[in-house]
């Protein structure tokens, strides 16, 4: 088995998740204290507790996610994995980056959480609320949905934020570009275009203040190669040198996330299998969609992570 660990971006939250982890295991619920300290909250209180429109703040599902994607690493660690040694890629969704970069030893747990947080607000803060919005294409090509994005520029920036595979595309850009779009997509036979219930047009050219923002933060953080290459939403390619993947991880904020391509790239090297770590199962059903031949597993639950210990040969 050749694998690789990816992780999941936001849209994955769930009120109630990390908390039976943190009952379970020491080192899930030392994951979630530590986090809680480097924001100088009780983030932890909603994640398992809510209410759902707290935790889907931007500023608050990104390092929650993370810290949910962190404690199963922890977990697995504690129970014998050997990143370095047992798989060969890891990658994330957007800020999944970030969480893939944590396990992978770049950033340290309380410094990761930081910089979600900043990035959260910045992202936030980059578009006033009702100015930006992102929607789904469904199947319609890539060529065409940049063809309907060239088309809208009259009315403002629209441009393609999300190759997620399976025939999806997310558009992201200023509102009346983005409704005319979606206007056109049905038009063109798309099988659905449905706007997103985000608060700001995320990935695209209109995120460029968060983008020096977090250049502005990541200059700073202490960085390390990491021990398992990452294969970064914006290059698709694999990364070990720490400069480069700052300035990567600054372009992704208004780049586009290229997972069709990456899940595509893992396939190609010789990866047959995907772990998913953290919240959810985003990921491993669009994995499935891009290449039936790879075998995806969710490592989320206490179940789950002895599946995957098993399957990881540890």
């Amino acid at each position: 088995m050749v694998c690789a660990f990816t992780f999941p971006g936001q849209g994955s939250q769930t009120v109630g998740m990390g908390k039976a982890l943190s009952e379970q295991f020491s080192e899930a619920r030392a994951v979630f204290e530590e986090v809680d300290d480097a924001l100088g909250e009780k983030l932890s209180s909603v994640m398992f507790e809510g209410p759902e429109d707290v935790l889907t703040l931007t500023a608050n599902a990104q390092p929650a996610l993370m810290a949910v994607s962190m404690a199963v690493i922890r977990v697995l660690e504690k129970n014998g994995l050997d990143l370095k040694n047992k798989v060969s890629f890891v990658a994330g969704h957007s800020l999944g980056e970030y969480s893939a970069l944590c396990a992978a030893g770049t950033f340290s747990l309380a410094d990761t959480a930081r910089l979600l947080r900043i990035r959260g607000n910045a992202m936030q803060e980059a578009v006033a609320v009702g100015e930006g919005a992102m929607a789904a294409i469904i199947g319609l090509e890539e060529n065409v949905v940049a063809e309907i994005c060239s088309s809208v520029l009259g009315e403002g920036v629209c441009e393609i934020a999300n190759d997620n595979g399976g025939g999806q595309l997310v558009i992201s850009g200023a509102t009346k570009a983005v409704n005319e779009a979606v206007k056109l997509a049905t038009e063109k036979g798309a099988k659905r275009a449905i706007l997103l219930s985000v608060s700001a047009p995320f990935h695209s050219s209109l995120m460029q203040p968060a983008a020096e923002a977090m250049h502005d933060a990541l200059l700073d953080v202490n960085k390390l190669a990491p021990s398992v290459p990452v294969i970064p939403n914006v290059s698709v390619e694999p990364e070990t040198n720490p400069e480069k993947i700052i300035e990567l991880l600054v372009r992704q904020v208004t780049g586009r996330v290229r997972w069709r391509e990456t899940v595509e790239w893992l396939a190609a090297h010789q990866v047959d299998t995907l772990f998913e770590v953290g919240s959810g199962k985003v990921l491993t059903g669009l994995a499935r969609r891009i290449d039936r031949n790879l075998h995806g597993l969710t490592v989320g639950t206490a179940e789950e992570i002895d599946n995957a210990l098993k399957a990881l040969g540890v």
